[in-house]
């Protein structure tokens, strides 16, 4: 079922609102496969309002645990290696200047009610993010969940806050050695890997055909549900989800 139905979004939330949620017989634990890229401004925001998300529905459903998968999803998977000039491809993109500034402008406000203070100025390369999405493949069996979780979210504040290259291999090894990788075994990674793919670079995930944008999230249960939506929102979903 695709939870994106108005009707089912609005019924959800009141559910939260009213803290009405039935009690089940048994312990449920739902998981959430979470497809993002790290050039999706979206899936930054989408990426905190879960984790609110999660904390709210641990409130009305202590029974249960939450554990999250994320899976990689290149939105420009065909994007050179080395990168394309970010503000001259946004404004290609979209349309125009007035366009860029109109459509950041809206993503400015969705993420200061996240919290996000967005530096699009500060952005010169729009990367392949191939690489990147390695790197938390690296990650996988590596680090504990909550460690991945602060890569992924380490690695979309470098780019979208700080302006880093996330594309480059240099930038790519010391975030995830902030994060507990160890550097020397993660340069090898990466320098093997880099050698192993084509000039352009595409990472196909064996999920690509059936997501089509991100944020999308697939619950355990079957539901689904793409794009940002608030914490509440979020957490009546899981609540529905894990209702009977």
């Amino acid at each position: 079922m695709n939870l994106c139905d108005q009707n089912w979004i609005v019924q959800a939330e009141r559910h939260v609102e009213n803290k009405v949620g039935r009690q089940v017989d048994s312990k449920r634990n739902l998981t959430i496969d979470a497809f993002f890229d790290f050039i999706c401004p979206w899936c930054l925001i989408g990426k905190r309002n879960l984790e609110k998300a999660i904390a709210v529905f641990g409130g009305l459903r202590s029974d249960a645990q939450v554990k999250v998968r994320w899976r990689s999803h290149q939105l420009l998977p065909y994007t050179p290696l080395n990168g394309l000039p970010y503000q001259d491809f946004c404004r290609e993109r979209l349309g125009g200047p007035e366009a860029v500034i109109a459509r950041r402008a809206e993503v400015q406000r969705a993420g200061s009610e996240a919290g996000i203070d967005f530096a699009f100025d500060r952005i010169s390369v729009l990367p392949n993010t191939a690489a990147a999405h390695e790197l938390i493949a690296f990650a996988a069996n590596r680090l504990g969940e909550a460690q991945r979780a602060t890569l992924v979210d380490r690695v979309l504040v470098a780019y979208f806050l700080e302006g880093e290259d996330i594309g480059d291999r240099e930038v790519l090894e010391r975030l995830g050695q902030d994060c507990g990788l160890d550097g020397e075994s993660l340069k090898t990674h990466l320098t093997q890997w880099v050698r192993r793919v084509d000039g352009i670079g595409r990472r196909v995930s064996r999920h690509q055909s059936r997501v089509r944008g991100v944020p999308h999230f697939v619950f355990s249960t079957g539901y689904t549900f793409s794009g940002v939506h608030s914490p509440e929102v979020i957490a009546a979903l899981m609540v529905s989800a894990t209702r009977n």
